[in-house]
């Protein structure tokens, strides 16, 4: 008996449904986070009903309530608004290094943290906490919430001038070189952050532990500021890159004779996830499975093309970090819970869903 394969298959009917939501995917995306934006705006300790929004943004005035008014102007503009914008920011760039490095590596599985990027800038910014409150970083105290992002963003990019240089030779990059190095690097940065953790008095301890699990708490207008070149001129940069990883599916020799620069498309590649992560890192801590969840999902649905994939991963990976840090920040009121424990708690479990429906599929 023959079995026609066409388009009733599961991978068929999972493939033409791809394309339908390719067409489309990034302004359901847009539209998302739009909404989920407005969410965030409108729950939180100091709740600002979906009523009192238009008249809070400006956009509508309510003689009858100034005071209250007055009240949320000053909640949304001065904290929520600029805690929204960075944590999407931060979320669409953890995702958008994830997709670069996925391609980079053809490899669904890779991440920003794998290769010590994330875990170079948490030593840094562990340092910095311990060393500003101990008597030899004394006169620095004072500047402590202005020096941990700066320490994990120099951490970062320490890490990945390090992790450059072992594995460059004669103008040419091994990736494999660069991913075992990174590797040992976050052995070695993972054992220094031990090593503080196990030298720090409580205070330090749980400023350590608190970053280490993610927060996006401070957030402010100059820290969102910040992140705005880096995501500019990170979108600007996949739009440039994207056939570059399209090509490195087939590998390098292949992608070479199909006109890419290789060695041009990896340092460019490594140094875009290195600026993404570390900029991210240093606003928000470390964030795991952002960066590995997102992409691979994306691909399940709209297919491997990066010049989607890429834009598409920042704001899915926005979505995700704006619904995260909403309920970090009203699940257990008024105490806030770690942004981390939440990305983990969501991403572990989906992405272990994903992989066993591929495997159910690759079994048909």
């Amino acid at each position: 008996m023959s079995v026609t394969v066409g388009a009733h298959t599961p991978g068929a009917r999972q493939a033409g449904a791809g394309r339908r939501f390719a067409s489309i995917a990034l302004p359901v995306l847009l539209v998302m986070l739009v909404a989920i934006a407005v969410i965030a705006l409108t729950v939180g300790a100091a709740g600002i009903p979906l009523s009192r929004l238009p008249a809070a943004l400006g956009l509508a005035g309510n003689a009858s309530a100034e005071a209250m008014t007055a009240r949320d102007q000053l909640v949304l503009w001065s904290i929520r608004i600029p805690r929204i914008a960075a944590t999407a920011m931060v979320g669409g760039l953890l995702a958008a290094a994830g997709a670069i490095m996925q391609g980079l590596f053809r490899n669904p599985l890779a991440d920003p943290a794998l290769v010590g990027v994330s875990s170079g800038g948490a030593l840094a910014a562990a340092s910095a906490i311990v060393f500003t409150d101990s008597r030899f970083g004394e006169a620095l105290r004072f500047l402590q919430t202005e020096l941990l992002p700066l320490a994990a963003f120099a951490g970062s990019l320490l890490t990945t001038a390090i992790l450059y240089g072992i594995s460059s030779r004669a103008g040419r990059t091994s990736i494999t070189i660069f991913l075992l190095a990174g590797v040992a690097i976050t052995a070695i940065a993972n054992a220094g952050i031990g090593l503080l953790v196990f030298i720090a008095d409580d205070r330090q301890l749980r400023d350590i532990t608190f970053w280490l699990l993610g927060s996006m708490s401070g957030a402010t207008w100059t820290k969102a500021a910040v992140l705005v070149p880096i995501l500019v001129i990170g979108l600007v940069v996949c739009v440039f890159i994207a056939r570059g990883l399209d090509l490195l599916v087939l590998g390098e020799a292949d992608a070479f004779h199909g006109g890419g620069d290789v060695e041009r498309l990896k340092r460019i590649s490594i140094i875009m996830v290195s600026a993404m992560t570390g900029v991210a890192v240093s606003i928000s801590g470390v964030i795991g499975f952002v960066g590995i969840v997102v992409p691979h999902l994306l691909r399940l649905v709209i297919g491997p093309a990066h010049r989607l994939l890429l834009p598409a991963s920042v704001l899915l990976g926005a979505i995700l970090m704006v619904g995260a840090d909403t309920l970090a920040r009203t699940i257990v009121a008024p105490a806030e819970m770690p942004i981390g424990i939440l990305t983990a708690a969501v991403g572990a479990p989906v992405f272990l869903g994903i992989l066993l429906r591929q495997r159910g599929l690759a079994s048909l």
